[in-house]
This record gives C-alpha cells, sequence and structure tokens, in this order.
C-alpha cells in the first residue's frame, strides 16, 4: 500500500492564511510563507495553497506570495485559485508550483481539464470539488461520525451533494460523484474533495461524501474540512482518500505533524517518515 499523505493547507486571502467554518467567518492564521516553512521543517509530505478569493474577485492569483513559499519549501505545492487558462498554469509553475487545482473554470469549461493534462500531464493537474449535501435519507446524522467507516449506514451513501464554485459561493446543481467521474475521464490526477459542510467544524470529515468518491473514481482523493483530532485523519483514510488535508489542527498548534503520523502508524496507516 502506498503512504499515505499529511497535507496542510494554506487558505490564503489577501496575503495572509486565514480560516474559517463552512467557508466563511473568515480569522486570520498567520504569513503563508512562514506558515509553510514550519509546515515543511515539521514533516509535511505537501503543501496546498488556495488563494480562496481569487475566482470570486475575478483576478489572479498572488503570485509573489507563491513564489516566496515555493523559495522557502522543498516538498510538492499544490497551488489554486483564478486559474483560467494554459498561460496561468505555466506561469504558476515556473513561479514554484508543482501542481495547480483548478474549481471554477473547470466546470465553465471542463474541456480545460483535458486541455490542461494534455499540456503538462496529469499528475499537474487536481481538480477541487467544493461539494455540499443537498439530500440525505437521515438528514439530521449527515455526517458520520463512527470510528470505523467501514461501518457507514448504507443509507448515507445514497447521500446527494453538489458542486459549489467561486470560493463555495455559487451553487451549480452538478452531482458530486458524477462530476468527480468525469474529471478523472478527463484526464485530471487527482481530485481534491473538501465538504462544505463539515469545514471548519472539527467534528470530522464527512466520511460519506469520502467513500462515495473514493469509491467511484481511480485516481487518488485528498479528503478536505472538518478535521478536529488525529481520529479523523485515520477514518478518512479508513473511508479510502490517499491524504488527508487539514488546516486549523495544525495552524493553531493543537497537533504536530510528527504526533499525527506517529498516531496513525500505530494504528496501521503507512506513512512517510
Amino acid at each position: 500500500m502506498l503512504a499515505k499523505r499529511i497535507i496542510p493547507c494554506l487558505d490564503v486571502n489577501n496575503g495572509r492564511v486565514v480560516k474559517g467554518i463552512n467557508f466563511v467567518d473568515l480569522r486570520d492564521a498567520g504569513d503563508p510563507v512562514e506558515q509553510a516553512k514550519i509546515y515543511d521543517a515539521g514533516g509535511a509530505d505537501e503543501l496546498v495553497f488556495l488563494d480562496i478569493t481569487a475566482s470570486h474577485q475575478e483576478r489572479k492569483i498572488i503570485l509573489n506570495v507563491v513564489r516566496k513559499c515555493a523559495e522557502e519549501v522543498f516538498i510538492p505545492l499544490t497551488v489554486g485559485g483564478g486559474i483560467k487558462t494554459l498561460s496561468d498554469i505555466e506561469e504558476l509553475l515556473r513561479h514554484g508550483a508543482d501542481r495547480c487545482s483548478i474549481n471554477t473554470s473547470a466546470v465553465q469549461n471542463p474541456n480545460f481539464i483535458e486541455e490542461s493534462a494534455k499540456r503538462f500531464g496529469s499528475q499537474c493537474i487536481v481538480l477541487a470539488i467544493d461539494a455540499k449535501l443537498v439530500h440525505s435519507p437521515q438528514p439530521i446524522v449527515h455526517r458520520e461520525r463512527q470510528k470505523d467507516p467501514s461501518t457507514i449506514d448504507h443509507r448515507l451513501l445514497t447521500n446527494k451533494w453538489e458542486v459549489y464554485t467561486y470560493g463555495g459561493r455559487k451553487p451549480t446543481g452538478i452531482d458530486v460523484i458524477e462530476w468527480a467521474k468525469r474529471g478523472a475521464d478527463l484526464g485530471a490526477g487527482e481530485i481534491l474533495l473538501t465538504s462544505m459542510d463539515a469545514d471548519g467544524t472539527k467534528d470530522g470529515y464527512d466520511l460519506a461524501l469520502t467513500k462515495a468518491v473514493t469509491s467511484a473514481i481511480n485516481i487518488p482523493v485528498i479528503a478536505s474540512g472538518g478535521a478536529g483530532e488525529m481520529l479523523h485523519l485515520y477514518q478518512a483514510f479508513l473511508a479510502g482518500a490517499d491524504a488527508a488535508l487539514a488546516a486549523s489542527i495544525f495552524h493553531y498548534g493543537e497537533y504536530k505533524i510528527a504526533d499525527v503520523k506517529d498516531y496513525l502508524r500505530a494504528k496501521g496507516i503507512p506513512v512517510r517518515i
């Protein structure tokens, strides 16, 4: 089994790392370059840098901040936000990004996924999906909290999630599972799957969502949204995720990446030392 990855996320707004709940109520979490250096030294496997207002504000990503982060870290760096063209991707790669994450532009023009993958390689293209629950047979228990995701109530796997764009501001009417399948078919190398319902709550990942997507496609999935303790990352891996993305638990010093890896290793999850 391939090693599972631990990925801190830098949500950046106006040049500062921020963290919110359900994509709103943002609060400052520090300087992105300094945070990137800490995570690199602390054992992170990768970093995700998301300029969360670039698409909404119809502007390009803050390239100088990306470049400074890339100069300070020696682990893979995925960058997203405001990417609309092949030239945007080329520019980000030139500024030090290893992979590019696309969301809004991909929904608006699905062929952009295929064009990007052909030009730069599938391994370079991450399809970000912001998912919001729109139907559940058990609406009160829409986020599974069982310790073993293999026992998820089968009814929860019939949940329906909708794709949102523009940093979680715009519903699209697109089914998340079908969009993930199409993205994989068009050449995306990985899916960054964020539960808008779980984001920032620290109650745990949406395991039904994670399991539904990982069961439907054969490319890696990064689970995102809701990590509040080490158990939650373990659950995400049991639900089929190849990587677990987290922000709050790392930004505010609640857990060290090395401690999380020690915990996961003790649980039988293969991780990089």
